[in-house]
């Protein structure tokens, strides 16, 4: 299924796992609006509340990057960082919002299944890094629809970029 035949639900944007399969991308200092969620068992629990929020923050403030992405830093059981992607206003910071900048190489692999399997994956994806001679500093998680557009689009995907030395 390409993403030509998939008709967008006007909520997530279709997805291409292709522009994120095993690369190795380089950020230097790229902005994003942070935020933290509550989790119950990684579980979060505050999740919409906050994207909605931030993303009308970035909307109002003319922020919004071109491509959607989201990471999240799975801190503790308890709760994570989100890290939404901005083209910069202006001004500089989106107003209302605490910004965050990220730098360093990371390499990306896509997953595709239920949630459920996200342990799994982050294995999966020390692996990997492992097999590049790499050592993985840290890991973000790129939930690349809210759940009910995977429903619609039939596709659950999930890339992990994985920070590295």
């Amino acid at each position: 299924m390409t993403n030509e035949t998939i008709k967008p639900t006007g909520c997530c944007e279709p997805f291409d796992p292709a522009l994120w399969q095993e690369k190795e991308i380089i950020w230097k200092d790229k902005i994003f609006v942070k935020d933290h969620v509550t989790s119950f068992l990684h579980i979060p629990l505050n999740t919409g509340k906050k994207i909605v929020k931030n993303l009308e923050l970035i909307e109002k403030a003319g922020a919004k990057a071109p491509h959607q992405l989201m990471l999240t830093d799975e801190k503790s059981l308890w709760g994570a960082d989100i890290y939404i992607d901005v083209a910069p206003p202006a001004g500089g910071d989106v107003p209302g919002a605490q910004m965050a900048k990220i730098s360093g190489t990371f390499l990306t692999k896509v997953f595709e299944g239920p949630y459920k399997d996200a342990g799994k994956w982050a294995e999966e994806m020390k692996e990997y890094v492992k097999s590049k001679d790499k050592a993985m500093k840290k890991l973000y998680f790129f939930y690349t629809t809210c759940p009910k557009c995977a429903k619609a689009y039939g596709k659950n995907y999930v890339v992990l970029f994985a920070q590295i030395d």
